[in-house]
């Protein structure tokens, strides 16, 4: 359809002109030739024009003009398919994907035919994940362009994506038909193995074997090909082919622990030494190789077991490798073979000592000085893992004697005061160790996250600008960076400090990463087709589908959501007018001392402001000469520790955090214990039905949750105003759930289930003191929650903690002997944690007043 105002030939060179500029990037100057056109009296209105230098002015970063002059142009020609199309760029850049959509549509409308408003739309529906819609679009491409390789695969993929393998194979092997594949052709390799992943999903095990035997040649990724080849054979029960193929990998990558596992599987030995004997016949070849000497150690037992440790151990000591611990760890899950590998390093630990040698045995040779240093380390580590804080203190003092300059023993020893509860000691230690080698990264972070560990952020922040960019604040610099890990840390260190606002934006910034992240994935929906990635391009499709589901999102998420459930019973205003109040008690001359403090806090604030905004717009400047001009999205609200600590709604924040959650850790108990908590407070009684149902299926021995099942049968027992087809449902739900028991029951057969875990005790006996809080029934809770000894399990540094915070609350009423009591106990089981140590002059009720600690 022509446009109401078609402009004559010299205006119309001119917006050729503009449309290239906007192509090449040149934004100014597509605005004066816009403006040459515009300035003419006749065309000034002209749609199309308006709407180019609406998106030229959008790429310089004027939004608000530009969404003027596109919506100027749109009014003054609807039927313009690039008034539509400009629109629809618009919305992309800010990320409206749904309304960009909606503009290319109508778009369509007036040149159905435009492959650039095609290729547009097929990238936002891939995006927005409309695989219907993508089909359809990707079909139209393909009538338009049959003789791009980009409208075949696209097509091909879009089927396989709505899980429609048969249509998705015909596409492809119509495609396959018309290539001329050259020798050594990568990218028709990856397309014969995307064809034969297709296969696989759709469950066409023997025609995939048959797919790769036929293309054998032409596959250039063996890897690839002899993995998935091994796999199909053991698919189809075809053991011994795939034991070849297996042998094979090994010889290929003979640390590569995957392949002997399904060496393993494919051969079935029936004996230990049949089976040790596969690892053997790769060593024979590969002796150099570690894997092959370490997996036997997993399974092999009795003398057998000692003797490969000894063989292992001697090895690893006289060469010194430091990670050895963690590469054995697996092993310490069987009591008897820690048994034996501590036997075994303390015989060595003694000879090396009287003679230099691992055993008494005057022929074998004697060992360096380091042999004796790393014995040393081990056994630290050995002892910390079991919980051994004494000993383990013991061995690696002595190996700081031995080598007092070696960075690995400063950072195991705060290691293990870090394990033992004192973080301060720890921080002091990785401190030390990090300033042996200021140049190493790796152990600067590690130095860093002990002190956010301890809530000193600050000084984290200042460990970490020794490798963050000049001139810029570390913390604005590690966000840049999105480094996940600080931030994370950061939130939890500024939630323990009660700094709400500092914890939110910290929480904020990682939500952001995570779409920031799924935004990315934009550039590679035209470059994997081009580039024939398609196996990796479906696999990036997978896992930005559950991209939220990594921990440092659950771990931020649940941060955000604890605090926003904190500032709904406890508004920061509140707080604010307390402290007010405090003035009040203030001698005169006190207050006009404090009021002359905040004065100057307060100028100092300021003048730091106003230099931050200055370097703020100098850095903006300069960011706009050097930027092409191409924005990458919106620009994001400045997050304010303030204005995120007020929040007028912050339950629908906390269900805002929640939501991911929901869809993609629905196998974690906690995230129906916070739905739960959420929900309890709006008083949502279907919400927390459901998220009772849904953690049942889950973890219902779950301590905390139990609390949960709980609170809620006695919600709707004691709630008489719930409407009558919401109580039908409730009633119906709960007999399956409850099994029409009461609440006391429920709790008496959780603790005979739980009888030997603190936690469940614990959340049993909170129980036991909501549900009859008389006298008898508090000491009786007060009793079960407090006791230990060697029969129950969970006795650890944080497990006390939460027991004693929660006499502390008052849970069980008054109880500040038992507290002290329980302190003193706990004291002797930890010795180096700070939250156990009584002060001689301290009373009971200052120990809770501290909440357990000093």
């Amino acid at each position: 359809m022509p446009t109401n105002n078609p402009l004559p030939p010299k205006e119309n060179a001119l917006f050729k002109r503009i449309l290239k500029c906007y192509e090449q990037k040149q934004y100014k100057n597509g605005l004066k030739f816009a403006k040459q056109i515009l300035s003419n009296p006749k065309f000034s209105e002209h749609g199309e024009t308006l709407a180019m230098k609406g998106l030229s002015l959008n790429c310089l970063g004027r939004k608000e003009e530009a969404y003027d002059y596109v919506r100027r142009g749109l009014r003054n020609d609807l039927r313009s398919h690039v008034c539509w199309h400009v629109y629809g760029l618009l919305q992309r850049s800010d990320r409206k994907y749904d309304e960009a959509i909606k503009a290319y549509r109508n778009a369509l409308k007036w040149d159905k035919d435009n492959l650039q408003i095609l290729r547009d739309l097929s990238l936002l529906q891939i995006q927005m994940r409309d695989l219907e819609g993508y089909r359809d679009t990707r079909y139209h491409l393909l009538v338009l362009r049959p003789g791009q390789r980009a409208s075949w695969i696209g097509y091909a993929m879009s089927y396989h994506l709505l899980k429609d393998y048969d249509m998705a194979l015909k596409i492809l092997e119509e495609f396959r038909k018309t290539q001329m594949p050259k020798p050594m052709d990568y990218e028709f390799s990856e397309l014969l193995m995307y064809q034969n992943t297709v296969l696989q999903e759709a469950g066409m095990i023997e025609e995939s074997l048959e797919h790769l035997t036929v293309y054998d040649k032409q596959i250039v990724d063996r890897v690839a090909f002899l993995e998935t080849r091994a796999a199909l054979w053991m698919k189809i029960g075809k053991e011994s082919d795939a034991a070849g193929i297996y042998k094979d990998l090994c010889h290929r990558n003979p640390e590569n622990w995957a392949y002997y596992r399904g060496m393993e599987t494919a051969v079935q030995p029936e004996t230990e030494d049949l089976r040790l004997q596969l690892y053997k016949d790769v060593l024979e070849k590969f002796p150099k190789a570690s894997a092959p000497k370490r997996m036997p150690l997993s399974f092999i037992t009795g003398e057998s077991f000692r003797s490969h440790m000894d063989t292992y151990f001697r090895r690893a000591f006289h060469k010194g490798t430091p990670p050895l611990f963690v590469t054995l760890q697996s092993l310490y899950a069987e009591p008897f073979r820690v048994q034996m590998i501590e036997d075994l390093l303390l015989s060595y630990l003694k000879n090396l000592k009287e003679n230099d040698r691992f055993d008494e045995s005057e022929e074998s040779e004697k060992e360096p000085p380091t042999a004796l240093l790393w014995v040393y380390f081990y056994l630290a580590q050995h002892f910390d893992y079991q919980g051994d804080t004494k000993r383990a203190l013991q061995f690696i003092d002595a190996a700081l004697e031995h080598t007092p300059l070696l960075i690995e023993l400063y950072a195991l020893k705060a290691k293990i005061y870090k394990h033992a509860g004192d973080i301060e000691e720890a921080i002091r230690m990785m401190d030390e160790a990090q300033s042996l080698d200021t140049a190493d990264r790796y152990i600067n972070s590690k130095c860093a996250k002990y002190m956010l560990r301890g809530n000193l952020i600050n000084e984290a922040a200042e460990m970490c600008a020794k490798f963050t960019r000049e001139g810029v604040s570390p913390m604005d610099n590690l966000n840049e960076m999105q480094c996940m890990w600080f931030q994370t840390e950061s939130a939890a260190a500024y939630q323990r400090l009660g700094r709400w606002g500092e914890a939110l934006k910290k929480c904020h910034e990682v939500d952001r990463h995570f779409t920031e992240i799924i935004e990315d994935q934009f550039d590679f929906h035209t470059y994997c087709m081009r580039k024939m990635t398609l196996r990796s391009y479906v696999g990036l499709l997978r896992l930005e589908d559950v991209l939220r589901k990594h921990p440092f999102y659950f771990k931020a998420a649940r941060i955000a959501i604890e605090i926003y459930l904190h500032l709904h019973a406890h508004p920061v205003t509140e707080n604010e007018q307390d402290k007010s109040q405090d003035t009040e008690n203030l001698t005169p001359s006190e207050l006009k001392k404090l009021r002359n403090k905040q004065r100057k806090a307060q100028k100092k604030a300021q003048l730091a402001q106003e230099k931050q905004k200055a370097e703020q717009e100098k850095k903006e400047q300069q960011n706009k000469k050097v930027a092409d001009g191409e924005l990458d999205g919106p620009k994001e609200e400045e997050l304010v520790p303030d204005k995120l600590a007020k929040a007028d709604n912050p339950l629908d924040q906390a269900v805002r955090f929640l939501k991911p959650l929901q869809t993609h850790g629905s196998n974690r108990i906690e995230t129906h214990i916070l739905a739960y908590e959420i929900y309890s407070r709006k008083g949502k009684l279907l919400l927390m039905l459901q998220s009772i149902k849904r953690g049942v299926l889950v973890d219902k021995n779950n301590p905390q949750f139990h609390i949960c099942l709980i609170r809620f049968l006695q919600l709707v027992k004691q709630k008489n105003d719930i409407p009558e087809s919401v109580s039908l449902v409730l009633k119906e739900e709960m007999s399956k759930i409850y099994d029409d028991q009461d609440a006391k029951s429920l709790n008496e057969l959780f603790l005979q289930r739980n009888s030997k875990s603190v936690l469940h005790h614990l959340a049993a006996a909170r129980m036991m003191t909501e549900l009859d809080d008389n006298e008898i029934t508090q000491k009786k809770a007060l009793e079960l929650a407090t006791q230990i000894s060697d029969n129950i399990t969970g006795i650890d540094i944080s497990n006390c903690i939460e027991v004693l915070e929660s006499m502390c609350r008052g849970d069980f009423g008054k109880c500040e002997e038992t507290a002290r009591d329980y302190q003193v106990k706990c004291h002797a089981l930890f010795p180096h944690s700070p939250s156990f140590v009584i002060p001689a002059n301290s009373q009971p009720d200052q120990i809770l007043a501290n909440g357990g600690t000093v």
